[in-house]
């Protein structure tokens, strides 16, 4: 069985090299889809019988080690050295900086790696952090699965 939640955030990025305008600053309004996989939970003494986790568990998660930490901010590649100068100029900006390009297959990829080992199988149905997509537009997206 699957399970998918999804939240929303924003964020600002650019990539640097991009031939096209997304080398400018800009921001998005992300979604995030969560999927988890495992088995239905049968345990009349839990408050998830019947579930593979209760959905308010999945986004308290996400929203603490992702999307609070990426929401407001402005995601920017370590080595794209005049925008970390600029942000640096700015008291208090939310900066996140990424090892690699943020792209939205970067931050999807990214997400998962965070959220990989956050899910924890705590009833014994073989819980796992599936998929992590992120929207970067409603029309575009990227799927992390491993």
């Amino acid at each position: 069985m699957e399970i998918t939640t999804r939240l929303e955030f924003d964020s600002g990025h650019r990539i640097p090299n991009h031939k096209s305008q997304c080398r400018n600053l800009h921001g998005h309004r992300y979604v995030i889809e969560i999927t988890l996989g495992g088995d239905i939970i049968q345990n009349e003494q839990a408050s998830e019988d019947g579930m593979v986790m209760d959905f308010s568990d999945v986004k308290r998660i996400a929203r603490e080690s992702v999307v609070d930490v990426w929401d407001h901010a402005f995601i920017v590649y370590k080595n794209d050295q005049v925008v970390l100068d600029f942000l640096n100029t700015l008291s208090d900006h939310k900066t996140v900086v990424f090892e690699t390009v943020p792209t939205a297959e970067n931050m999807a990829a990214e997400a998962f790696r965070i959220l990989k080992n956050r899910y924890q199988d705590t009833y014994g149905n073989q819980l796992t952090l599936s998929r992590v997509r992120l929207y970067e537009t409603p029309n575009s997206w990227a799927d992390a699965t491993t």
